[in-house]
Formats: structure tokens, C-alpha cells, sequence
């Protein structure tokens, strides 16, 4: 690993490293930020997954989160939203290509050779930072719209492996929408069974876990009836009885203020499942 940033930050640091990732056969970045208790003792961690268009830097520089992960001894650890660098392919427009993994593992080509960001983030990146930092075992994931579909497949697809969940405007039911559309028939193919696999709404009927899902949704946001649908969601949890709380904000949009305003109450959520 090559250390990019450094920065002090709440009495603890802000990291950002590079590396060379065999899932994704190229190098990738991940920033971790480790709280003051980290130069005590281990420390769990919550995993954020980021959106459309972002990489490693959105979340570390818009959220606000450093403060709470001090406050309640918690590392977070952000990676980018999709492979990077010379040979990886790319299209042009917005929702395929670099910047928008959807972290599935593509099957596809020319995606399959890179894009296998489901792979990356349940599996090396928390290999990675168990062995290189003071890390527990002690595990959450969160996320934000492409990243928020992340989460909430991530967890559902790893029975046991994940305290707790949350997602703020995730996209619940890609296979249902236009961004998830255009994403699965290019890295899956045209087989709209094989995606079921890749959809939170669909993952909830077979789920042998009943992990509770904490879902955060601006009732102003922009792409709520088009792209979101937490509706879907909670549908979908509620014919199976899996333990929803969807809490809809008044005024919220889909911005990074939506998630400055709330990332605490998720940190200290997490912070608690995560505890013992």
C-alpha cells in the first residue's frame, strides 16, 4: 500500500492509501480514517459505499462523519465506486463505466475483467484493512443512492458477516428502475433472472438473516419517483416481515447536506450494534 493523504482530523487521522487490487486487476484507492482510540485498541469499522460519479473523496470531504466516528470509536473506511486507470473499460454518459460499478461483480465483457466491486468490497477491502489496521471484526456497511444499493445487497448476499446495515436514498430496486437497467444489461447481460441477484428487493425474500435495514430518504429528493422508490423496498419487507425502518425527512434532496444532517444518528446506530 502507498499512503496518498494524511491529515489530522477530530484527534484522529484521515488516510487515504492506493494499492493494487488482484479482484480488480488494477490499482484502486480507499480512504480510512481512524478515530483517537485506534492508538488504544482495535476498533470496529463501518464501510461507506459512495454513488454515481464519486470516488473515495465525497464521503471523507462532504459528510461530517469523522466527528461522530470519534465520538463513538468507530473507523471508517470508504473505497471508490468503481476500477480506475489505463485499460479499464469505460462508456460514455453518465451511470456505466468508471464511477458507476453498482458494485456487482460483472460477468460481461469487456466489464468482467474489472468491474467485481461486490467481490472488492465484501471480501479483499475488509481482508485488507483487518490485517493492515486496529481493526475489529465488528462490521456495518452503509452508503449512499448506487452506493446505498450497495450496502443493502452486500449485507443481504453475507449472512452474519454484518452487524448492522443502513442507506441513505438507495437504490432499492434496480432491476425495477433506469440507472439499475442500463447498469445490469451491460455488466450482467440481458437475463433479467440472473439480476434478481443483484436487487435488494428481490434478496429480501430468501434472506436467511433478518438483519434490520435503516433506510434514509429526503421526501424532496429529485429522483425519488423516478430512480428510488423506497416504496418497493418496503413492500418487499413487509411480505416477508423483514424489519424495515424507513424514515422519510421532509424537505431533504438527494445532496450530501441530506447526509450531513443524519450521518450521526447512523454512525451512533452502527456504533451500538457494533459493540461486544
Amino acid at each position: 500500500m502507498q499512503r496518498i493523504e494524511h491529515r489530522a482530523c477530530f484527534g484522529g487521522w484521515q488516510h487515504v492509501y492506493r494499492h493494487a487490487s488482484s479482484t480488480l486487476d488494477c490499482e484502486t484507492n480507499f480512504a480510512v480514517y481512524l478515530p483517537p482510540q485506534a492508538e488504544q485498541r482495535s476498533c470496529p469499522v463501518l464501510y461507506w459505499l459512495s454513488g454515481l460519479t464519486c470516488n473515495e473523496q465525497n464521503f471523507i470531504t462532504k459528510a461530517g462523519a469523522q466527528r461522530y466516528a470519534a465520538e463513538h470509536g468507530v473507523i471508517l473506511v470508504a473505497p471508490d465506486t468503481s476500477p480506475r486507470g489505463p485499460g479499464v473499460a469505460d462508456a460514455d454518459g453518465y451511470g456505466l463505466g468508471v464511477g458507476a460499478g453498482f458494485y456487482v461483480d460483472a460477468t460481461q465483457a469487456p466489464w468482467s475483467k474489472h468491474y467485481r466491486m461486490f467481490d472488492y468490497v465484501s471480501r479483499e477491502l475488509p481482508d485488507l484493512i483487518e490485517a493492515q489496521f486496529p481493526a475489529t471484526k465488528a462490521r456495518a456497511i452503509s452508503g449512499h443512492s448506487m452506493g446505498g444499493h450497495g450496502a443493502l445487497i452486500v449485507a443481504l448476499k453475507n449472512p452474519g458477516r454484518y452487524r448492522s446495515v443502513s442507506a441513505f436514498s438507495p437504490i432499492v430496486a434496480p432491476s425495477q428502475v433506469p440507472w439499475g437497467q442500463k447498469a445490469f444489461a451491460a455488466y450482467l447481460g440481458e437475463d433479467r433472472g440472473t439480476w434478481a441477484q443483484w436487487d435488494a428487493t428481490a434478496l429480501i425474500a430468501d434472506a436467511t438473516e433478518r438483519l434490520p435495514l435503516l433506510v434514509e430518504q429526503g421526501e424532496a429528493d429529485e429522483f425519488l419517483s423516478t430512480q428510488l422508490q423506497p416504496q418497493r423496498l418496503r413492500d418487499a419487507c413487509d411480505a416477508v416481515r423483514h424489519p424495515l425502518e424507513l424514515r422519510l425527512r421532509p424537505g431533504y434532496d438527494h445532496s450530501y447536506y441530506f447526509i450531513a444532517s443524519f450521518i450521526g444518528e447512523h454512525i451512533a446506530h452502527h456504533a451500538a450494534a457494533m459493540k461486544g
